[in-house]
């Protein structure tokens, strides 16, 4: 059962992360073409742009830590014998998912702000646009937590996933 919805979790910000993508990708096209061959280009292009990146970023970062592919120091821990490699990664991801975890209510706070504001050009409430900071940081702290449960059932090693470092 656990291991269906981790599956799912990961299915869902597969396909969100792709949505996000795919309308970032039509909308630069639609603004490229607009400036190329029609006398004025919307205005709510760049905006959109910018709303479609934010929610990419959000729904990539827990697969993007699940793989290993955020900013990681190896160097060290690599050339470090196997049992403190391991205690490393567990108090590194201990610790994303409590730095992530303490952020969700200043963050929360964030997104409640901008339900007075709108964007300039869309029009959008602002709250929605600054909920991408909430899912980012839910996202994170959950995949963080379930890398150190995964460790602790002894599922994982502790390495990212899309590295050779998963016990079968």
């Amino acid at each position: 059962m656990a291991t269906r919805l981790y599956a799912l979790l990961i299915a869902l910000c597969r396909i969100l992360t792709g949505v996000a993508f795919g309308l970032l990708f039509a909308t630069v096209l639609l603004q490229v073409f607009a400036r190329s061959f029609l006398p004025e280009s919307p205005v709510w292009t760049e905006e959109f742009t910018r709303q479609c990146l934010l929610y990419m970023a959000a729904f990539g970062v827990g697969l993007s830590y699940r793989n290993g592919e955020l900013v990681n120091v190896e160097l060290v821990t690599d050339i470090l014998p196997a049992p403190i490699q391991k205690t490393l990664l567990f108090a590194s991801a201990v610790l994303t998912t409590l730095f992530a975890g303490l952020l969700v209510m200043p963050a929360w706070q964030f997104v409640a702000i901008g339900k007075w504001q709108t964007s300039p050009a869309l029009g959008v409430r602002m709250d929605f646009v600054h909920a991408s900071v909430f899912v980012l940081l839910i996202l994170l702290s959950l995949f963080a937590l379930l890398r150190v449960v995964r460790m602790i059932a002894g599922v994982s090693n502790g390495k990212p996933e899309g590295q050779s470092g998963e016990l079968p």
